[in-house]
């Protein structure tokens, strides 16, 4: 494997780093310049918006705090006010020590009212130290007051409401009475906490109302509680006053995206209560808006600058270096794939033999082929095919590993590079069976409109165990790549030595079939020249042999045939088509054999009687040609054959695979007479929707149910329900394998409608079947016609 790598010039490699390096600091100064300057602007804006957004928040704490500090100024005035009027003039009234006569009732309620129409409250109770109410209220304040009776508590049992000071003297009551009504009682405490109330954010204060005088006993105590919520008109007066636009409150912090969240805290626990949200006034934003686009324009007028220059400068030597890049990608990739090519996987190839010349390093190199992607081509065209190809190589690098190579050789052939796969077959097994599993999905090509099922198939050999050479090594991969093809495709072989001989065996008769339909293709087309002189190697000739179909009623006459090619070697003898047919669609030349076997049936069939018919088994390979059904058309009008009396053998195989374009073919012959069987039916992929879609004339039972026949009770079951099928659905059945009299009995007693097997006939060539009243009994076996091979 030699591998020519483009080189590079040394003096375009000198010019293009010196202009690269003066325009490369040229640009560096520039756009550090523009850069230092938009960083300066950025960082400036943001240190004024986070100077700004902090003075925001700390006059709207200081101010939450001022709120709370007046209620509890205020009510604590009012409690000291009521105090000191009303309850000394209830003691000179003779009224009892204890205000409960006062407070109770009315009063309750004219001091509730009091603090909410004088004050503004949203709402005040009057209550005992017990919590109880001690006011005249509805049932829906009653029923409000017992929600928020829990949160109230903790306040009521607050020491400092109970807190003794010396008595207080004010010169503002100079008269002797007030000098005794101040020494008689004992100034309030007044409390007020932030808290969650409702689910809202409040101010709550609380105050006693009456206090007995010192040396006095002390009534049952009375409170005065007030409530104040911050998320109505308070929160408005806040924002009217602090310049918070779109103030609101929210108890999660859902700030969007232009607006901040501030927390409130209880004050008494410091839990979160709720967030005050609102558009804050940011400056630095403002100024770093305006200065944007002066600095875009300049960025963007430097950029056009530098582009310009460099257009003008590198024009020239840009275009080499596309081009110098360009050449080695297209030297060293593949252009539809982006795989490495022939030549860099040579490269790389070479290196791993090299490296495990001198280690215990063990690698593995493999071949790869996709098994059907030629007749995906035939049928949807080459876009379809290279959409696969495509896809089958995303799906194969997907399961190697990170130093594996994956390459594409032409094709649909792939290699691929193992590396360090130590003595492990592990590793190989599973990235075998992956790839093998991959391929084996179904690729949907062309957007849909079509489904391809291929498979692949691969080859692989160790390294260093099974060569010294690349080119050994990859001839090894390549024989076992044609062994696992030959064993059914969708597989995976390891090179073994004892497989060159059978590689040799089967390249010889594939070319000694070459060499038969070459040789008869020459014979018919130039028949004048054919003569001694012939120089073209004999390897025999090809012959169409014919097993008869009987009825299964009125005395098993001979209702038609099926045609078997059969391959008269020279030298190995007669072979039959599991003998060659593998060679024959390796080398592709199956569709010149399955045409000229059509084409010799056609003609001995026009000597048969009018009511019989030959059936020709049609390959998979044959239905995918696109123009198929014009060819059989074609070979009838050459031999004047009726299409009524052929009869096409399928497999459902073929029908499995591409089943709108088969449909369309089939559907093409069959409005023209031609009858369609299905053969082989139960063994395969049976699926009862084809009965219908192709609209299938025949059903040929296969002969391992046949067999069954007397030994096993399932082979009886399994043609009964087939023939029960056939005949619900107006579809003949022939059963074939019939060797015995019982067998035949009991198969027209199930109702088949025809019979083949050794037991009428074996497969016989033309000269020798003589069960037809118009048979030819001097016709000779026939050779290959005229234009069998394209």
């Amino acid at each position: 494997m030699h591998i020519v790598v483009p080189s590079s010039s040394n003096t375009f490699q000198k010019s293009w780093i010196a202009s690269g390096r003066i325009l490369f600091l040229i640009a560096i100064s520039g756009l550090g310049a523009i850069g230092l300057v938009v960083l300066s602007a950025l960082w400036a804006g943001t240190e004024s918006d986070a100077a700004a957004l902090d003075r925001q928040r700390q006059l709207v704490n200081a101010r939450l705090r001022e709120q709370v500090d007046q209620v509890a100024h205020v009510i604590g005035q009012f409690g000291n006010g009521y105090l000191a009027r009303v309850y000394p003039a209830s003691r000179s009234a003779g009224v009892s020590s204890s205000l409960d006569t006062v407070l109770a009732g009315a009063a309750g309620s004219a001091i509730s009212e009091t603090a909410m129409s004088a004050f503004g409250y949203d709402q005040a109770f009057v209550v005992d130290e017990k919590a109880q109410l001690s006011m005249l209220t509805d049932a829906k304040t009653e029923k409000r007051y017992r929600w928020m009776k829990p949160l109230f508590l903790p306040l009521l049992k607050d020491s400092r409401l109970t807190a003794s000071q010396r008595p207080t003297f004010t010169d503002r009551m100079p008269s002797s009475l007030e000098s005794r009504r101040a020494s008689a009682v004992r100034p309030n405490h007044a409390l007020a906490n932030l808290m969650r109330l409702e689910g809202r954010p409040t101010i709550v204060g609380i105050v006693a109302i009456n206090e007995a005088p010192e040396g006095q006993p002390q009534p049952t105590r009375q409170f005065l509680i007030v409530v104040r919520f911050l998320d109505g008109a308070a929160l408005d007066e806040l924002s009217r006053q602090q310049g918070l636009n779109g103030a609101r409150f929210a108890r999660t912090a859902d700030a969007d995206e232009n607006e901040v969240a501030f927390q409130i805290d209880a004050t008494a626990n410091g839990e979160p209560i709720g967030f005050i949200v609102w558009r804050p006034d940011l400056p630095g934003s403002r100024v770093i808006g305006r200065l944007m686009p002066a600095l875009s324009i300049a960025a963007l007028v430097i950029a056009v600058l530098f582009s310009v220059l460099l257009v003008r400068l590198r024009s020239s030597l840009g275009e080499l270096k596309r081009s110098e890049l360009h050449a080695r990608q297209l030297a060293l990739h593949d252009v539809l794939t982006d795989l490495p090519n022939r030549a860099l996987f040579a490269m790389r190839f070479e290196e791993c033999l090299a490296e495990t010349r001198h280690s215990t390093e063990r690698s593995a190199v493999a071949l790869l082929d996709l098994d059907r992607f030629k007749a995906v081509n035939d049928t949807f065209g080459h876009a379809a095919g290279d959409e696969l190809i495509r896809m089958a190589a995303e799906r194969i690098r997907s399961v190697l590993r990170p130093g594996d190579t994956l390459a594409r050789l032409g094709g649909d052939e792939f290699a691929l590079l193992l590396r360090d796969i130590r003595n492990d077959d592990k590793v190989l097994l599973s990235i075998c069976d992956a790839i093998v599993a991959e391929l084996g999905r179904p690729f949907p090509l062309l957007r849909g409109e079509a489904v391809a099922r291929v498979g692949g198939s691969i080859g692989l050999t160790i390294v260093p165990d099974a060569g010294r050479t690349a080119d050994d090594l990859m001839r090894y991969a390549d024989v076992a790549l044609y062994e696992a093809k030959m064993g059914g495709r969708g597989q995976w072989r390891v090179y073994s030595p004892s497989m060159d001989g059978g590689r040799n065996a089967r390249d010889i008769l594939k070319n000694e079939l070459r060499e038969v339909l070459a040789k008869g293709t020459a014979s018919s087309a130039e028949s004048a020249q054919t003569g001694p002189g012939s120089t073209r190697p004999d390897f025999g000739s090809l012959e169409v042999y014919y097993q008869t179909v009987h009825r299964a009623e009125g005395g098993y006459a001979a209702s038609g045939a099926e045609a078997l090619v059969r391959w008269r070697h020279s030298q190995r003898g007669l072979l039959t088509p599991a003998s060659f047919i593998p060679a024959a669609e390796e080398g592709g030349l199956i569709d010149a054999l399955g045409f000229w076997v059509l084409r010799e049936s056609c003609k001995a069939a026009c000597n048969w009687p009018e009511d019989t018919f030959v059936a020709v088994n049609v390959s998979p390979a044959q239905l995918r040609r696109p123009n198929f059904a014009e060819e059989v058309i074609a070979v009838l009008e050459e031999t004047g054959l009726p299409p009524s009396r052929l009869e096409l053998e399928l497999t459902e195989s073929s029908l499995i695979e591409d089943n709108s374009d088969i449909y369309t073919v089939l559907k093409s012959l069959r409005s023209r007479g031609i009858q369609i069987s299905l053969d082989d039916f139960g063994t395969g992929f049976s699926c009862l929707s084809h009965l219908v879609r192709f609209d299938i004339d025949r059903i040929k039972i296969d002969r391992s149910f046949v067999s069954q026949l007397g030994a096993k009770a399932n082979g009886a079951a399994i043609i009964g329900a087939i023939v029960t099928l056939s005949r619900n659905l107006g579809i003949s059945t022939t059963a074939e394998g019939v060797e015995t009299e019982y067998q035949r009995d009991f198969l027209t007693a199930l109702g088949c409608t025809d019979l083949q097997g050794y037991f009428f006939s074996k497969p016989v060539p033309l000269r020798e079947l003589d069960c037809f009243a118009k048979s030819e009994g001097g016709a000779e076996p026939r050779t290959i016609a005229s234009g069998a091979i394209a």
